[in-house]
């Protein structure tokens, strides 16, 4: 345990106005201009994730300079340049991706525009993709101060977990305590009441007792132009016979999917086959598990209506997901390669090389 203490003095004007509010109270003004703070914490056990937390002014930022240095806030970015274009020079492609999805900024478009056209969930995620690329502490002030807070805790479960994944330590610094079930940190300092809490044996066997609520109904197809963007295929929408739903928090459409038959009507005793595409959700509300929610939650509806269910795919977080859920059964693996002299443009759907993953739904 090592004690840290924070002073903070507050100047007392005295101008006459001020001695004038200051001689109405019967008491020491210059003593409540005082705020101090001693904590005793354990920072040499090792963790991963630290919450600092309490109201504005109770010294949160000033006990964690002086736990982590003047400079643990610093850190530069260039807002004009694309996120991806950031990382460390010997990164390869792959560990790029691989840091920004673990870190809940999965949509490419994101990757590519200047990091100040992003939206506040969308830049904290890509600082903090970035700093724990350098091999730094990450440590974070007002996090999550100006966002939704269901996007608060979407953006501090991805957090936590990446820097378990990664074996990499972060503190966020927030003066909201909505974030602590989501972040599950090693260690809690609560600036209010003055007090550490050690939660390393805890993180593991945690489960929160906050739920969210979301629902899924049918959607017109224009909501998809709200969703095309963050789309890593083609933005048109399939033709035929085409079923759209849309995943809804609090009133606003956050997700989109729909289902696609590619194939002519097979004849009356057999199915119509349907295939599951177009799952996006909110780049501000990636990291809770909900795409595959969708996904699942619409095949077995769409299954219920007789019809059979199949997807194929070539993003690999997408491939990942399916190889872990025992509803989805893997069909055929297939890599598509022009003919020669061939023109091979996204609107057509093939791409040069692309390797695709067939899947047919497996009702439970």
């Amino acid at each position: 345990m090592q004690n840290y203490h924070v002073k903070l003095v507050s100047p007392v004007s005295d101008s006459f106005k001020c001695q004038m509010a200051a001689n109405s109270l019967d008491i020491d003004v210059k003593k409540k201009a005082i705020h101090e703070l001693s904590i005793d914490a354990d920072l040499e056990t090792p963790w991963n994730v630290g919450l600092i937390v309490g109201a504005s002014g109770s010294g949160k930022t000033t006990l964690a300079k002086q736990m982590f240095g003047d400079d643990c806030f610093d850190f530069d970015i260039d807002s004009k340049a694309p996120v991806i274009d950031q990382f460390p020079d010997d990164w390869s492609y792959e560990e790029c991706q691989k840091s920004l999805n673990g870190i809940g900024l999965s949509q490419v478009p994101c990757w590519i525009r200047p990091v100040n056209t992003l939206s506040n969930g969308q830049t904290a995620r890509a600082i903090a993709a970035l700093q724990l690329s350098r091999n730094e502490d990450f440590v974070v002030d007002e996090w999550t101060s100006v966002v939704d807070r269901t996007v608060a805790k979407s953006m501090s479960l991805c957090l936590g977990k990446h820097a378990r994944r990664i074996d990499k330590r972060i503190v966020a610094v927030s003066c909201h305590y909505d974030v602590l079930e989501w972040l599950n940190p090693d260690w809690v300092i609560d600036c209010n009441k003055a007090q550490y809490t050690d939660r390393r044996s805890l993180w593991q066997s945690y489960k929160r007792k906050e739920k969210l609520d979301f629902e899924i109904r049918p959607v017109d197809r224009k909501t998809w132009r709200f969703f095309s963007k963050y789309h890593y295929l083609s933005e048109n929408l399939p033709g035929g016979i085409v079923k759209f739903f849309g995943l809804f928090h609090q009133g606003n459409q956050i997700g989109f999917t729909c289902f696609a038959n590619y194939t002519p009507k097979r004849p009356h005793h057999r199915k119509i086959k349907m295939h599951s595409n177009r799952v996006v959700i909110h780049p501000d509300y990636v990291g809770l598990g909900l795409g595959m929610l969708l996904v699942n939650a619409t095949s077995k509806y769409m299954h219920n209506l007789g019809y059979e269910v199949f997807a194929k795919l070539s993003a690999k977080p997408l491939i990942r997901a399916r190889e872990k859920d025992p509803r989805w059964a893997l069909q055929k693996v297939q890599r598509f390669t022009p003919p020669a002299g061939a023109k091979m443009l996204r609107g057509t759907g093939f791409r040069d090389a692309i390797k695709t993953h067939s899947y047919r739904y497996v009702p439970e």
